[in-house]
């Protein structure tokens, strides 16, 4: 025996009791936020790829410029006006990440992108480079034959096949840190914790977690920052904010927002999003317009002329709409999974929520990307 198909008020009713809310999770102060000082730092350089197999930046100005400053540093003057034809050098920047509490003599990972015209860095190796920190001071020297994973080739009638992008690509190891940053880590007599999403609540309960492990050690600054006061001393505090890391907290719920993608149709409902009582009807009117040409000819040996006419048909066909009453206080989650029920369709869904936004009855901030 065949059961029957339920109704979609049943199905209705199925979806929104699986969808019950459930608790939110305690989640570790390390994933919540990150330490003043304890960070990485951008430093970025300037140099000369070589070894290139024709792909360079030929006569280009500044690779000139530029090849004849290696050129000076390795005791070779060029003769004045001379132009060098650097089809086998290419002009670069380099940028890598400083990570944290890196000391001189350690190794970082390097990114080499072009400037000018060459047209692939593949086979190419980085003249030693000084890499530059924001305050202008030289934090890492950098050099290393290049690992691209693009390609690019051109024939001589003017075709091109380029895969990926063969105009950058990294050195691993490729810099070593000449000078630290200083952090003030082991004696600033504030250290400062901050989170990462700004959230009062939040940070009443990340500083009432470390004072019931440490008792006073911590207060709130602002909605983004907590006072941490402790001892002086790398190896102490150390230990201390390893402690404090995995301290687990709840942390307040998200503001109610809606993401809609409107190039894509893609729509992101995060869990804190509420509707007031409001009922939704959504219908479609699909208009059809057929084009033809219609053909007259002459009979047999008549003097008439053959005349070509336009007909047009115009139809229309609207689909039947569903009116749904949702209650006060109904997650909008709830809601989307009633409307999918129903057949409406990303688009449709825009509408809708853009809808009940304007209509008050939305509470949540939406967001157009």
């Amino acid at each position: 025996m065949r059961a029957a198909p339920l109704r979609p008020a049943v199905a209705l009713l199925a979806v929104l009791l699986a969808l019950a809310p459930q608790l939110a999770r305690a989640e570790r102060i390390l994933d919540l936020g990150s330490f003043q000082g304890v960070r990485s730092n951008q430093l970025t350089g300037y140099g000369i790829v070589v070894g290139l197999a024709g792909t360079g930046d030929d006569d280009l100005q500044y690779a000139t410029q530029a090849m004849r400053g290696v050129s000076g540093r390795m005791g070779v003057q060029m003769p004045p006006g001379v132009q060098p034809n650097l089809k086998n050098a290419a002009a670069v920047i380099v940028t890598a990440d400083l990570p944290p509490f890196a000391k001189p003599g350690q190794r970082i990972d390097i990114t080499v992108s072009t400037i000018g015209k060459a047209k692939s860095l593949r086979g190419g190796a980085l003249i030693l480079t000084p890499l530059y920190g924001a305050d202008g001071q030289i934090y890492a020297m950098a050099q290393g034959n290049l690992a691209v994973g693009g390609l690019g080739i051109s024939a001589k009638d003017g075709s091109q096949l380029t895969v990926n992008v063969p105009t950058v690509g990294r050195i691993a190891d490729g810099a070593s840190v000449e000078r630290a940053v200083a952090t003030g880590f082991e004696t600033a007599p504030v250290l400062r914790y901050n989170l990462n999403d700004a959230d009062f609540m939040t940070a009443e309960r990340v500083r009432d977690a470390i004072n019931q492990r440490f008792a006073g050690m911590a207060s709130v600054e602002d909605g983004v920052t907590i006072d941490l006061r402790l001892p002086t001393g790398a190896d102490v505090r150390a230990g201390l904010l390893a402690t404090i890391e995995m301290i687990e907290v709840h942390p307040a719920e998200s503001a109610a927002k809606v993401i809609v993608n409107s190039r894509t149709g893609t729509v992101v409902i995060n869990s804190a999003v509420r509707l007031l009582p409001a009922a939704i009807s959504h219908g479609k009117l699909t208009v059809r317009i057929d084009e033809k040409t219609e053909v007259s000819q002459p009979n047999g040996f008549s003097q008439g002329q053959t005349v070509a006419s336009p007909s047009s048909r115009i139809s229309t066909e609207e689909e039947p709409s569903h009116v749904m009453l949702f209650r006060g206080g109904a997650s909008l989650a709830r809601i989307v999974d009633a409307l999918n029920l129903l057949g409406v369709s990303p688009s449709d869904l825009v509408a809708i929520l853009e809808a009940l936004k304007e209509a008050g009855a939305l509470r949540a901030e939406m967001v157009v990307i």
